[in-house]
C-alpha cells in the first residue's frame, strides 16, 4: 500500500502553465492504472489532442471548460468527466484560481 500527499510528488511543467504530478504509477506496483494530478494556471490549457485510450477526470478545484467533440462544457469542483478513446479534447482554465484535477489512464498508455 502507498499512502502519501500528492504534493510529495515532484511536478513537471508539461507546457506553459500546465503542471503534472504522476502520483501512482507502475513504480508503485500499480498493475493497471496511472493516477495523475494536473494543475492548470488561469488562462492556460492542456493541448487539444486525442489518444487511443480512455481516461477519467475528477475536478478537485477551480473552474474551466472541457472541449470535446460536442463542444465546450463548463466544469468546476466536483465535476466528473469521461473522455472516450480517440476523442479530441482539452481542458481550459477560465477562472481566476488554479484548475486542479485527477486524471486516470491505463498504464499501457
Amino acid at each position: 500500500m502507498k499512502v502519501s500527499n500528492y504534493l510529495d510528488t515532484p511536478s513537471t511543467e508539461e507546457l506553459a502553465g500546465v503542471f503534472k504530478r504522476e502520483v501512482i504509477t507502475a513504480q508503485d506496483g500499480a498493475p493497471n492504472f496511472c493516477m495523475r494530478v494536473f494543475e492548470v494556471k488561469p488562462g492556460s490549457s492542456t493541448p487539444h489532442h486525442s489518444h487511443p485510450w480512455e481516461h477519467e477526470v475528477f475536478i478537485l478545484s477551480g473552474q474551466g471548460v472541457v472541449v470535446g467533440e460536442q463542444g465546450e462544457t463548463a466544469i468546476s469542483e466536483g465535476s466528473v468527466i469521461f473522455v472516450a478513446p480517440d476523442e479530441q479534447h482539452c481542458f481550459i482554465n477560465t477562472g481566476s484560481q488554479v484548475l486542479r484535477f485527477i486524471c486516470l489512464i491505463p498504464l499501457q498508455a
